[in-house]
Order: C-alpha cells, then structure tokens, then sequence
C-alpha cells in the first residue's frame, strides 16, 4: 500500500469510527510531532485533546439549537447597571449553574420591560456554556404544547420530554390566564418537576395576584409553594428598558415638520 492510498484509507476509517478532529487533523500534528521530536504516545494524546475539544464544542452548539433562547440576550449584552445590588451578586452564582443540581427555582420579577427576560436568558445562555440542557419557551407556548399533548393522550410522554431538560425557562406567566384546562396542565407540569428538576419564571404579576392565573385559591397556594419552596428570587426594578430605548431613538432621529 502506497503512503498516499494509506492516508487515504486511514481518512476513512476515522470517519467510520465518528473521529473527525482525528481524520482533520492527524497530517499536520504528525509534521509537527516529527518536527519537534515528539513520542507516539505524546502525538496520539494530543490528537486525542482535540477530538475531546470538538466533541465538546458540538455538544455546546447542540445544546444551544435546542435551548431555543434568544441569541442576542446574553451575559455580554445585559446591562448589569440597571441590575439591583443584591441581583448583581446572586447573578454569578446562578451561571455556574449549582442550583439545578438540586432543583431548585429562580424566579424574576419585575414590571414590563424592567429586563427580566434578557437576565433570565443571559444565565440560560451560561448554564448551556457548562453542559447543562436549557430549554427557553413563552409560557403561553408551553401550556399549548402541553394541552395538545393532553387531547392526544400523550401528556406522560410530553412531560418525560421536558424532564428531560435540566432547567426550563417560563416566560411571561402572567400572560396565561384564559381557561381552566391551561392552568390544570400548567399545574401538572410544575407539580412533576418539583424538587427534581429547575424552572425558571419570568413575570410581572406579583404572586398576590397568582390567582388570575390558577383560577382558585387552592391550586394557586400549591402552585406558589411548589415554586418557591427552593427558589431565588430576583426582584428587576428601574425604568422601563424598551421606553429609554424608544425614548433614545426618538432623540436620534427628531420628527421632522412638513413645511405647510
């Protein structure tokens, strides 16, 4: 076998075995081995990183697919000014994301454009970054998966879906708040995650005010006691995001009179 057909049918046998960083690379890192005098062991443990490293970038741009978050609401895009004292220092500790080993929640609150999504999916964003499966969905989103899947009699499975996610995202729950079978599936689905597995909440209905969304005292009593028994909650104050950035585009580009 010539070196050149060798090479080749090597290229291929690292591909069958799902070695791409290997079939990639192994020419110039065995030039740069024979160049710098390096062991086999030394070439093929190099070799071996690399794989290890593209494996891992791939796992992290799969996670990122799946999280459906929003790509420009992240750490580097928040404005942690506008963030409270005491958010600014819980706001590290919820990245690294230890929380969700014990399933606990986090809550943000906050009147409309106070940035609550933004804080929510920037921590999204850092726990996908460390391996962890994230999953951002608009409240109203989820409760209509979830009652399709009821009418389908395929609930069980749907929530076995969800458990799969280490941490799922709830925006804006406040907005849900239109029949009784939303809140019974919505109920359901933060009764089977509870104490196992992290919600994080978005809204700007305080929980006084919970019963717009769970329709009876009872189920919302056990509704906010599910949540909050382990949960963080953030409390987003200040001006309203989007009215300073209107207020912004406004002074950058004044309306101009029609002469008469």
């Amino acid at each position: 076998m010539t070196a050149a057909s060798m090479q080749q049918s090597l290229a291929i046998l690292l591909r069958a075995l799902k070695l791409p960083a290997f079939a990639h690379h192994y020419a110039e890192v065995a030039q740069k081995a024979e160049r710098e005098g390096w062991t086999f062991g030394q070439y093929v443990h190099h070799l071996a990183e690399l794989e290890v490293d593209e494996r891992g970038r791939r796992r992290i741009e799969r996670l990122q697919r799946a999280s459906a978050l929003p790509t420009e609401k992240t750490l580097a895009t928040l404005d942690r000014t506008r963030l409270t004292a005491k958010v600014q220092k819980v706001l590290p500790v919820l990245c690294e994301g230890s929380f969700l080993e014990r399933g606990e929640n986090v809550i943000a609150f906050g009147l409309p454009g106070r940035g609550k999504t933004h804080l929510v999916c920037a921590i999204g964003h850092e726990l996908v970054k460390r391996g962890h499966r994230i999953l951002f969905v608009p409240t109203y989103a989820l409760v209509q998966r979830l009652l399709a899947a009821k009418r389908d009699l395929r609930l069980e499975r749907e929530l076995a879906t969800l458990d799969g996610f280490d941490a799922v995202i709830l925006d804006d729950i406040g907005y849900v708040q239109q029949s009784r079978d939303e809140m019974e599936v919505l109920f359901t689905f933060l009764a089977e995650r509870y104490e196992r597995r992290s919600v994080m909440i978005t809204s700007n209905v305080v929980f006084s005010e919970w019963d717009r969304i769970f329709k009876d005292p009872m189920t919302t009593a056990a509704a906010i006691d599910r949540i909050v028994h382990h949960a963080t909650i953030l409390e987003m104050t200040g001006p309203s995001v989007r009215s300073e950035a209107a207020k912004k585009r406004g002074e950058n580009h004044p309306i101009q009179e029609v002469p008469s």
